[in-house]
């Protein structure tokens, strides 16, 4: 589904990823940790393209596709998701008018006709559900008064409505409370088929008790330095990353 081979990628000039590998293959989930300032949350935002980071070098191929020559929103109807670790905002802006454009817009790239009203509440409704996102949470606009674990939430919500190939869910698990990260992590899980693929970016061993990772992966200074599988999770919540620094000799 997803090939990333040696990817540089720099902001404003100084180089944050230095050689990328990954490979993911559909019905997979892999989970990305690393120490603060190793690339993460970069890698995530040359995925899905963000126009703050360039890229220098290799190559990014997605279900067949160059990744890197499609602009953001195709990236998007393409099949790629990403939940934001600090979801913004958008005042005056309702979420039933925001989801019902951006599902349509995916279906119109996709060559199929508009939902109408009725089909979109109907669909909304569902998948409200999946998240157990209050009915209130879902008539106002777009994550304003929203709490940490709300906007979260909400996140999945949307990820639900537009059904992606691939979700890159950057540190999700930030700043939520027990309660919440288990209605997250659940509404992750239930979206899961042998069709989607999902990349687990986190610190912490306490989200993948409940999203369970294929694949784990270290990033450091710019470059996936090991890989494994769960154990590696249990291992980093053990010993830190100080372990692995010191078998790369630093």
């Amino acid at each position: 589904m997803l090939e990333v081979k040696d990817l540089h990628a720099s902001v404003n000039g100084k180089e944050i990823l230095k050689g990328i590998n990954l490979s993911i293959k559909k019905g997979e989930v892999h989970a990305i940790m690393g120490p603060n300032g190793s690339g993460k949350s970069t890698l995530s935002s040359v995925l899905v393209g963000h126009p703050s980071f360039e890229v220098t070098k290799g190559s990014v191929t997605f279900e067949g596709q160059n990744l890197l020559e499609l602009s953001p929103e195709d990236r998007s109807h393409a099949g790629l998701f990403l939940s934001f670790q600090y979801p913004v905002e958008i005042p005056g802006v309702s979420m039933v008018n925001f989801m019902r454009a951006a599902v349509n817009e995916k279906r119109k790239y996709e060559g199929k006709p508009a939902l109408t009203a009725s089909e979109f509440l109907k669909l909304m409704r569902e998948k409200r559900a999946v998240v157990e996102l209050d009915n209130k949470l879902a008539n106002r606009s777009v994550n304003e008064g929203f709490s940490g674990g709300e906007k979260k939430r909400n996140e999945i919500f949307q990820m639900a409505m537009l059904e992606p190939k691939l979700s890159i869910l950057d540190e999700t698990d930030s700043g939520l409370d027990i309660d919440a990260l288990r209605i997250v992590a659940e509404g992750v899980n239930k979206l899961k088929t042998p069709e989607n693929s999902c990349i687990v970016i986190t610190h912490y061993q306490r989200l993948l008790d409940y999203i369970k990772p294929d694949v784990v992966h270290v990033l450091y200074k710019g470059r996936i330095v090991k890989t494994a599988g769960p154990e590696l999770a249990l291992e980093i919540e053990k010993r830190g990353f100080d372990w692995i620094k010191k078998e790369l000799g630093e």
